[in-house]
């Protein structure tokens, strides 16, 4: 996933969670760990990254 898809995905994110964006992002990340799909989890923790950064 690209830098711009990954911004807008957390966009998208935190206007639909609020402050609990940023823990569905990790929630999410650690699922994917979990079940060894380190691609996707880091994703996660890119979009957690971005949520975190845009928060004010």
């Amino acid at each position: 996933m690209q830098a711009t898809q990954i911004i807008d995905y957390a966009q998208r994110l935190y206007r639909a969670h609020g402050d609990h964006a940023e823990y569905e992002a990790a929630t999410k990340a650690e699922e994917c760990s979990a079940r060894g799909n380190k691609d996707e989890a880091a994703v996660w923790e890119k979009v957690r990254l971005a949520i975190r950064e845009m928060r004010p």
